[in-house]
């Protein structure tokens, strides 16, 4: 019989958020793949759980070398357990490729249902959470950093985002840039931690209290885009926009279409307005 991965959630700060089931995973699985086998040997300690099954390493480093060998476990009826530093597998940490080659297998794949740094910081955040999107970590070159937020810069969703404490001023400031520095955020802060905080503000008013430093697990949430009236977008920003596609590799007739439907106006109005700033510029 073909095996079962199962991805475990694990808690991101207070151990007893541990679901009941990840004891019984850990100590059931024929193989356990961690992403730091010895922060899994702390986390098994705590909960009193001696694994029976092999432990392996399975990180960003060796996750491509490692996925095959373990698919292989699974495919010869292997139990296999996936757990990450914190959180949910596959969420910005190891796990998709396993994932996606255990399916090509026709593995069966199932979770242990934990803590989401994600979904904390967004309830806790006090935006709109009807509806979302996650971003994962921003770039580190500035340059790529700002093109990434120019690219959802419209976007009316609530947006989270994953960033490292001492990259987090510089990002607070570039979001500042380009969404502007009224726009609302919270910064949530050791998460479940003994140190939890939440600090809600405007961009501009975040990056100057992060300029001071900060510390620990960081993810940022921050409000969607307004929604305009066609009247209320002009010539620059559509200029913009179609800039902003154009370096992401869409031709400019589909990036002037696609602005018009985005910002409800006729694909001759950004036209015009593409071709005067060309005309400006010289």
């Amino acid at each position: 019989m073909i095996g079962t991965l199962v991805l475990a959630g694990t808690p991101i700060g207070d151990i007893a958020d541990a679901p009941p089931r990840l004891a019984e995973e850990l100590a059931g699985a024929d193989v356990i793949a961690a992403e730091d086998t010895r922060r899994l040997r702390r986390l098994t300690q705590a909960l009193g759980v001696t694994p029976k099954g092999r432990v392996v390493s399975y990180f960003e480093g060796n996750e491509s070398a490692r996925t095959p060998e373990l698919v292989e476990e699974l495919v010869g009826g292997s139990r296999v357990l996936l757990v990450t530093d914190a959180g949910m597998p596959s969420v910005s940490d190891p796990g998709y490729r396993l994932v996606a080659a255990a399916v090509e297998r026709d593995v069966r794949v199932t979770a242990v249902p934990g803590p989401s740094a994600v979904l904390t910081a967004l309830a806790l955040s006090g935006l709109p959470v009807d509806r979302f999107c996650f971003e994962g970590f921003l770039p580190r070159k500035a340059g790529e950093r700002l093109g990434r937020l120019r690219e959802v810069a419209g976007e009316r969703r609530t947006l989270v985002y994953f960033e490292a404490p001492h990259r987090l001023d510089d990002t607070l400031a570039a979001m500042a840039e380009v969404f502007g520095a009224e726009r609302r955020a919270a910064v949530c802060r050791e998460l479940t931690k003994t140190y939890e905080e939440v600090r809600r503000g405007g961009l501009g008013e975040l990056a100057a209290w992060a300029a001071e430093g900060v510390r620990g697990e960081i993810t940022v949430v921050v409000e969607g885009a307004p929604e305009k009236g066609p009247e209320e977008v002009g010539p620059e920003e559509l200029v913009r926009r179609v800039k902003v596609r154009e370096e992401a590799g869409e031709r400019r007739k589909e990036a002037i279409a696609a602005v018009a439907a985005e910002a409800g106006v006729p694909k001759r109005v950004v036209f015009d307005a593409v071709v005067a700033a060309k005309n400006a510029a010289g």
